[in-house]
This record gives structure tokens, sequence and C-alpha cells, in this order.
């Protein structure tokens, strides 16, 4: 169980460092394409690093608008209100503030900055859907992105893929208005537009591949992180169960935050296998039918 924590948290940063490194050599690139203009890889670079913090301080705040999710307390929600609080007693997490979608697709969130900051979105369907057992092994799914500061990675993985985005735009400007200062050569100007093309193409692509590939790493330790909370995989493994039978869209599905949720809440497309932000179910009540026997 640890190995695969370690494991999955190794393999999250050692994409967030290539991505990173991606993000570099595309703003060296551009500046390079413009004449060796360097301010415009500055420019880039400033850019990002503020919009980057923004996000990390907006994030939450706009997940749960975009969510439409309304707070509950303990009168409003007793039985939402009671498994919460006996899971974070259970893991000395602060209480996370609680929030409710009126929805009748099952499914359930969390957000904030820091286990201080936190909060756990569900939707009603998943109250209608879910036995205490199997609420539990939700709930503890959710508490574990917030122990595990997933949701800080999200924000930042988040700021990345935006930066990708501008810096893929520049290219394809500066192929198309900036290649022919580089000089009189015509086949090296068509080096640099097709490059400018592709690389305005293939930039926004990967960085759709590497949020998926993160938020699916985070999926499987989230699955684990509840698993040894509650110790009852089977409880986690039959609520994945019944989302995968009784799953549906969201009413107010959102691009931008369907890899916080817990099953994916956006209608399936021609490439979602490619670019899903959550780990096929079946594969993730797989290894949980894997663990009764380790605790």
């Amino acid at each position: 169980m640890y190995s695969a924590i370690a494991r999955n948290k190794r393999n999250t940063w050692f994409i967030l460092i290539g991505f990173v490194l991606f993000l570099a050599a595309l703003g060296l690139v551009a500046g390079w394409l413009a004449g060796n203009n360097w301010w415009i890889t500055a420019f880039i670079v400033v850019f990002a690093a503020g919009y980057a913090t923004v996000q990390y301080f907006a994030a939450d705040r706009e997940a749960l608008a975009l969510a439409g999710a309304i707070p509950v307390g303990r009168t409003d929600a007793p039985r939402y209100y009671r498994i919460v609080e006996n899971l974070c007693i259970t893991t000395g997490t602060p209480m996370p503030q609680l929030y409710v979608v009126d929805d009748p697709a099952p499914n359930a969130f969390a957000t904030g900055r820091t286990p201080e900051k936190a909060a756990i979105t569900v939707t009603t369907g998943l109250f209608e859907t879910m036995t205490d057992r199997e609420l539990e092994g939700v709930l503890g799914h959710e508490l574990g992105h917030i122990r595990n500061y997933d949701i800080r990675v999200a924000l930042v993985v988040f700021g990345l893929v935006v930066a990708v985005g501008l810096i893929a735009d520049i290219l394809l400007r500066v192929a198309f208005f900036g290649g022919g200062r580089r000089g009189g050569n015509a086949q090296a100007q068509i080096v640099f537009l097709l490059f400018g093309v592709v690389a305005a193409f293939v930039a926004p692509l990967l960085a759709g591949v590497v949020q998926a590939a993160i938020s699916r790493q985070r999926e499987y330790l989230a699955d684990a992180t509840s698993a040894m909370t509650t110790r009852d995989p089977d409880g986690l493994a039959s609520a994945l169960a019944k989302l995968a039978a009784h799953g549906r869209p969201l009413q107010k599905a959102n691009t931008s935050m369907a890899h916080l949720w817990i099953s994916d809440p956006l209608r399936p497309g021609l490439v979602s296998r490619l670019f899903a932000t959550h780990p096929p179910l079946p594969d993730r009540i797989a290894r949980l039918q894997k663990m009764p026997d380790r605790f």
C-alpha cells in the first residue's frame, strides 16, 4: 500500500518536472523564432507565473461557483456531516466546509489549497445512490485528495496548461509574421513556419495528455488513501461499481474542472480514452479488491 502511494507521488512529480522543462523550451523557441527577442520568453514566463498565482488563490471559489455548490452544515445534512466528521477525527484532519449540488448524477469532489481551507462537495444523487458504507468510502476518497494536497498539484498543472496555450499562440503568430526577419533563406523560413504550426497544435494536445495523466495518478492515490482510512476497500469498490452502473453526465458539467470529480462528469467523446481525467472504473475497482488481505 505505502509503496504504491510513494510510486504514484514520484510519477506525478516526474511528469510535472518534464512538463515545466517543456514549457521553458517552448518559451525559448518563441524568442528564437522572433529573432533572438528574449523579452518574449521573459514575458511568457512572468505572465504564466502571475496567472498561476492568481489561480492558486481563486480556483477553489471558482470551482464551487461553476458547480453551483450550496454550503450545508450539521442540521442541513446530518448524515453527510457525521460521516465526514468521523473520518476527520480518525485521520486528525481539520473539518472541511461541506457543500451540496442539486443534481441527480452521483458524484463528488474536493477543493482547497490546504487541509485548513478545504471543502468537499457532493451531489444529491450521491446521497440517493449510496449506502452509508459506500458514502464513507467516497468521502474518504475526497478527504484523501485534501490530505495528499492533490488540489494544489491540480492548480499548478492548470496554470501550466494555460501557459502552454499562450506560448503555442505566440509561436503560431511568430511563425507567420516574424520568421522572415531571420534572413532571406526561403527554405529556413519554411522550416520555421512548419515548426510554429506544428508546435501550436501539438503543445495544447500534450498539455491535455499531461493533465489527464496526473489526474489519473491522483485518483489511484486517493482510492488507496480512502482504503487505508476506512480499512474497508470493498466499501469504496462497491461505490465505484454503482458509479459505473448509475453514473451520468452532470447537468452543469464544466470541462475545466472535470478532473476534480470522483467520476468523469462529462459525456464521452471520440478521444475520451486519451484525454480522460479518470482511470477506468473497472481498473480502480480491481485494485481495491486486491487490498483487503493487506490490512
